[in-house]
């Protein structure tokens, strides 16, 4: 799976910040859309207007190009966190106060209306939106993306794609579950990604609610340089609001929704917690920011403004996350964490995203990520519309423009762009250009999730063309006849989404194989063919891809000869097969040694093609043969029986006559798995991995879990989750990404073999 980095090192944009000797006077607050005029008062958003002003002046000063200030007002973000921790009621809330909708609708309220964001069944197995892959709204001036991040399925590439596209992240934890099983996931996810991130404590409002034990468990649990934003003010029923430790006031939200922001002095009984935990944040923060260590150590008192910039580089750098708090079913602490994403997530242009140059072996290339360079988007969700295949792209550098040719680098097809849309949960709104950092959806543009798009100047790809083999298949079939043709339909979609996910016939049973990364990725693709095509399907037993190739070399000299009236057939191959050298790129090589005329030279693709077809299966086990050369040196042939037809069944039988003196091994999948369970259980964990032939190659300690590398054959995994739980207490998870075929031992072919031959025979 390929990687992406962006430098621990941004490159900061805003002049005001790289400038000290600048000193800021507010200049008064241009008028623009907002919550009430008291909430845009202190929370930061005047900071915020005042930098965008500030550009704008010194645009027409330093001669700025014209999409600055457009960048610079552009967030991309993604809302992820453990199931039920209220990423979905947070999600209603921002879209309630940044104007997006205009009632708020309980997930399960009384209404039945449902959130915005809910509109499908599998809503709670998969994230925050399905209906939609990028939520548009508008908050202070700034446009902010929402994109949905998928949840569990941690070994697809439908992860990395969605982490590709946002440049920053809001973790959401519960107050009183704390950091889960699924948040500690979320959040290896966006580390290795290296997403900037924000932290939110929700469920202030609820029973046993403690922010600072949550605050704690983010720095054992998840290893967060973390500190609080905001201290709550009362929790449980008496939750009445918060203090902003940057800015030194108190908030209360009032109104039915929580709309109106009063802004008070702190509460006198809580001044010495305040002091004390803003002092806490400045220590945090200047451990990993130099320019606000040596204020700090100079004893200089630290204005608001030296403190926002210090968490703001800090948290671009990915050395620091700022910790808020707040309750969204009670409508409070929403406003300031939208401030928050304005004043310490990173526009477009201060991640760096690579691309990979397809001409020079897919050399990376940093994108500048302005609208000045070439065209590059890449495709990072598809969805059937009404109309048609939506697809939604984010722009890396370039412009995008309704009727462009614009060209598919995966399939080198070039396109007409016939409508691009910017999406609103479910509505669309009409465009006639996007530049770069935006995302937009285009109609009628025939592609699959994670193609690469160019004007045709570059032929770069965002992530590697390089899809890994499926490792696992599965036979399904629809249980009723009629619902044939939704389950193809599903089948086709899927393959579109998903490069992984292979669906195939066996062509001795006639029944449809579905192949994929593992378990759980197939099974995924079977309860979505349930749920969302109304198809149920019936699953055979889980079967290991094997393979099969030779170990040594073996001669072959066979004559092909048939008469049987009218014209014969006459072909005689001779040459030898060998094992291809390790490491070698191509699976079959084919080589033709012959000097003269031996074999006329228009038979040799027939023969060439009779091998491959050969090496389609091989005797043992059935599987096909790979790391294999055919090499060809002599042969013969007829003038008048010699045909196409005939060469090739020559070299068909010539390869089933040689294969067993070329001592033919099978191969199977090995899996590197990657193991993480509490210390107690160590000894057990690993005694499993060697009952199941599995080689241990790495053994560390993080905190008070042990983690375990391990190389472990695929077919001695299945069901392994469950017997993982259940040898752990349910604290143990595990990933597991495919590594390589490997040939297996002596036993474990035998037994493979007589299966075989077991099955056939009965048949």
């Amino acid at each position: 799976m390929a990687r992406f980095s962006r430098p621990s090192t941004p490159r900061l944009l805003y002049t005001l910040y790289t400038s000290p000797s600048k000193t800021v006077q507010s200049p008064s607050p241009s008028p623009s859309p907002s919550p009430s005029p008291a909430s845009s008062l202190i929370l930061g958003s005047f900071h915020l207007r005042q930098f965008s002003s500030g550009n704008l002046a010194r645009a027409k000063e330093d001669k700025e190009p014209w999409w600055k200030d457009s960048m610079d007002k552009l967030r991309n973000i993604g809302i992820s966190a453990h199931i039920d921790s209220g990423k979905t009621t947070l999600t209603e809330r921002v879209l309630f106060y940044t104007g997006k909708i205009h009632e708020i609708h309980e997930v399960r309220g009384r209404d039945g209306v449902g959130a915005k964001m809910d509109s499908m069944d599998l809503e709670r197995e998969k994230g925050i939106t399905i209906q939609s892959a990028a939520t548009y709204c508008t908050w202070n001036g700034y446009q902010v993306n929402i994109i949905d991040t998928p949840g569990h399925v941690d070994f697809t590439i439908e992860v990395e794609r969605a982490l590709r596209v946002l440049d920053g992240a809001i973790l959401v934890l519960c107050s009183v579950g704390g950091v889960q099983s699924q948040s500690i996931t979320v959040d290896r996810q966006m580390r290795r990604y290296e997403v900037p991130r924000l932290a939110f404590i929700n469920k202030l409002d609820r029973m046993g609610a403690d922010p600072w034990k949550v605050l704690n468990q983010a720095r054992a649990k998840l290893r967060h340089n973390s500190a609080a934003m905001q201290v709550p003010i009362g929790l449980e029923e008496d939750f009445k609001g918060l203090v902003d430790l940057v800015q030194m006031k108190a908030l209360y939200f009032h109104g039915s929704s929580g709309e109106k922001i009063v802004i008070e002095e702190v509460p006198a009984d809580m001044e010495a917690l305040v002091t004390e935990k803003r002092r806490e944040l400045i220590e945090v923060v200047s451990e990993v920011d130099d320019k606000l260590a040596e204020a700090f150590l100079a004893d200089e008192p630290i204005s608001s403004t030296d403190l926002q910039e210090a968490v703001r580089r800090a948290t671009i750098a990915q050395k620091f996350i700022p910790v808020f708090m707040g309750s969204a079913f009670k409508n409070k602490g929403v406003q300031p964490l939208l401030n928050a994403v304005l004043s310490y997530l990173p526009c477009p242009i201060e991640v760096s995203n690579y691309a990979l140059d397809q001409t020079k072996n897919e050399e990376k290339v940093a994108l500048g990520g302005t609208p000045d360079g070439p065209l590059v988007a890449l495709a990072f969700k598809l969805e059937e519309g009404r109309f048609g295949q939506l697809t939604y792209l984010r722009i890396y550098e370039g412009v995008i423009r309704k009727g462009d040719f614009i060209f598919n680098i995966n399939t080198g097809k070039k396109i007409k762009v016939p409508r691009l849309v910017r999406m609103h949960s479910d509505e669309m709104e009409d465009i006639q250009e996007a530049h770069a950092g935006q995302i937009v959806a285009v109609f009628g543009v025939d592609c699959a999730s994670g193609d690469t798009f160019t004007d045709g100047s570059v032929k770069y790809t965002m992530t590697s063309m390089n899809v890994p083999e499926p490792v696992m298949s599965l036979a399904v079939q629809p249980v009723s006849k009629d619902s044939g043709g939704q389950f193809s339909k599903a089948l086709n979609r899927f393959q579109k989404e998903d490069p992984t996910f292979r669906v195939g016939l066996d062509p001795e049973s006639g029944q449809t194989i579905i192949s994929g990364m593992g378990e759980l990725h197939l099974d995924i693709y079977v309860e979505r063919i349930r749920r969302e095509y109304k198809v149920d399907a019936t699953v055979g037993k889980p079967r290991v891809n094997f393979r099969e190739t030779v170990t040594q070399r073996a001669e072959f000299d066979y004559l092909h000869k048939k008469q049987s009236g009218g014209q014969g057939q006459y072909g005689r191959v001779c040459g030898y097969v060998e094992p291809l050298p390790a490491g070698s790129p191509t699976k079959f090589e084919f080589e033709n040694l012959i000097v003269g005329q031996a074999i006329p030279s228009n038979f040799i693709p027939a023969i060439e093609k009779g091998f491959k077809e050969a090496a389609n299966s091989g005797s043992l086990i059935g599987h096909p043969v790979e790391h294999v050369r055919v090499v060809l040196t002599d042969g013969a042939a007829h003038a008048v029986d010699s045909s196409e037809l005939a060469f090739k069944l020559a070299a068909i039988y010539a390869f089933r006559k040689c294969y067993t003196a070329a001592k033919p091994v099978i191969l199977e999948p090995v899996m590197l798995v990657e193991l993480k369970v509490p210390m107690e259980f160590q000894g057990t964990v690993a005694g499993d991995i060697n009952k199941r032939k599995g080689v241990i190659i790495g053994n560390d300690q993080e905190g008070d879990d042990s983690v375990i590398t391990a190389h472990v054959p695929l077919n001695n995994m299945f069901g392994y989750s469950t017997a993982l739980r259940s040898m752990t207490q349910g604290k143990g998870e595990f990933t597991m990404e495919y590594k390589e075929h490997s040939p297996v031992s002596h036993d474990v072919q035998t037994q493979l073999i007589n299966n075989y031959k077991g099955t056939h025979a009965a048949e």
